[in-house]
């Protein structure tokens, strides 16, 4: 089951579970995270007889493991969500931490590449309305 909700978490970043499931999961993805930013051989190794999914384990060490290169400890964030309905299990919300704060760096570049083509376009915008007067008194000459 632990495996399971491994492979799931590295897969997909965050899942939704029961917090009892994200208690016990926390320290078990953790290990595997410390093993994967290790990154030799034997890590692999040790990985892959808990996860057996390649492609995960692939992630892992090359997405995963550098990712948290810097940071000592707790990969991971549990929330609380409320209780499930029909049951009124308490749930949780499991993610890894650095996942949220990857996609924010590069929006935060883009927006200065934005303001670059603007002022040129502005340009072309009064270059053509100079031509229009120009055209304006051709045409009313021609007549």
């Amino acid at each position: 089951m632990l495996a399971n909700l491994a492979t799931s978490l590295f897969q997909h970043g965050r899942i939704r579970t029961t917090e009892a499931k994200a208690k016990r999961l926390r320290p078990y993805a953790e290990k595997l995270i410390t093993l994967g930013k290790r990154g030799d051989l034997h890590a692999r190794r040790q990985v892959l007889t808990k996860i057996t999914d390649k492609a995960v384990v692939h992630e892992l060490f090359t997405e995963i493991g550098p990712r948290f290169e810097n940071r000592p400890g707790g990969y991971t964030r549990i929330t609380k969500i409320g209780p499930r309905k029909g049951d009124n299990a308490p749930m949780a919300v499991i993610e890894l931490v650095e996942a949220l704060s990857a996609p924010a760096a590069p929006a935060a570049a883009a927006a200065p590449v934005e303001e670059t083509p603007e002022a040129p376009a502005e340009e072309t915008v009064e270059a053509k309305t100079e031509e229009a007067p120009e055209a304006a008194e051709e045409s009313a000459e021609s007549k």
